[in-house]
């Protein structure tokens, strides 16, 4: 762990810690393998160890960490053998998911289309990532198949810091916003087929750029 760290807010800690761990796994700042030191972690972000201690209980569901007995935290790597072993889960899960709700209400895809605009004005990575995952599951909101749903946010979390890595990238921000514009466009004219090959789409086509990124990010730490 190198680097100063900007003591967080106090109000609402777990969420902002989740977030700040995760960014530094993504940039490198904690690497593959190093064990998180509770108590300097801690007082580096300027909270007790308890939200910590919650933050990183959430964080090895996600799989970004692991705990081992009497030993603590450590950072588990970010792979391309994990990826593409996860990743591509979602477009199968994904349009069933939406096959099964079929079309949305009116006021259902004007509140889309609204969420979509604010996925495009977001500020920071994990502020379009969190919009964009709560577009998702918006749009999946009337399928009656809740085991679907809870494995869709199983993968969202699992996911969650790869994809915090491809939304650095306004151009994937930008086809983001796009493919979900052609969702709507396509349930608005009342064609399911369409939009579940759509949201198909949508979801391969953050696989390429997360694993060139990765490959890039492995050969810059050899």
């Amino acid at each position: 762990m190198s680097g100063n760290v900007v003591p967080l807010d106090r109000s609402n800690l777990s969420e902002p810690i989740i977030q700040r761990l995760r960014e530094m796994i993504v940039q490198g700042r904690l690497a593959a393998g190093a064990r998180i030191n509770e108590v300097h972690m801690a007082a580096n972000l300027g909270v007790s160890r308890t939200p910590l201690r919650e933050a990183l209980a959430k964080l090895e569901v996600e799989g970004a960490v692991r705990c081992i007995p009497r030993i603590g935290y450590s950072v588990m790597p970010l792979s391309i053998e994990e990826f593409r072993r996860i990743y591509p889960i979602r477009a199968l899960l994904d349009p069933e998911a939406l096959r099964l709700a079929g079309i949305p209400s009116a006021a259902r895809l004007d509140k889309l289309e609204a969420m979509n605009r604010k996925i495009a004005s977001a500020l920071t990575p994990e502020q379009i990532l969190r919009r964009d995952d709560e577009w998702h599951l918006e749009l999946l909101a009337e399928c009656p198949n809740s085991t679907l749903i809870a494995l869709i946010e199983q993968f969202m979390r699992c996911t969650r810091r790869y994809e915090l890595a491809l939304m650095r990238e306004q151009s994937a921000v930008d086809r983001a916003v796009h493919d979900h514009d052609q969702i709507t466009t396509a349930l608005r004219s009342h064609k399911l087929r369409r939009a579940c090959k759509a949201l198909r789409l949508n979801m391969q086509s953050g696989e390429a750029p997360v694993v060139a990124w990765l490959i890039e990010r492995q050969s810059r730490s050899d």
